[in-house]
């Protein structure tokens, strides 16, 4: 199989950063939509992940893609892979 590992397909998910207060770490927050299991309608329901910013370029308001990667810290298990759209260029 020679040096190279194998790994696994990692997810990543594209959300928007909602905290950049700590050292090379975000909080995003990703919306998905779902129905309603009795009624049908379509609600927003939305998860936070905690994220590792290594060069700490991520600000409050970016579009960010993360991917899966192994545990940082306690709750942080995802890493931001790119900034897709800047919060300055949305203003």
């Amino acid at each position: 199989m020679g040096t190279e590992q194998k790994r696994g397909i990692r997810k990543s998910q594209v959300g928007t950063v909602k905290s950049a207060a700590m050292q090379k770490t975000v909080t995003v927050a990703v919306d998905r939509m779902v129905p309603h299991p009795l009624y049908k309608k379509i609600m927003r329901k939305t998860s936070k992940f905690l994220a590792h910013d290594e060069n700490g370029i991520c600000k409050v308001g970016d579009r960010v893609r993360i991917v899966e990667t192994r545990p940082l810290s306690a709750r942080k298990r995802w890493r931001v892979e790119k900034v897709l759209t800047s919060a300055a260029s949305v203003e």
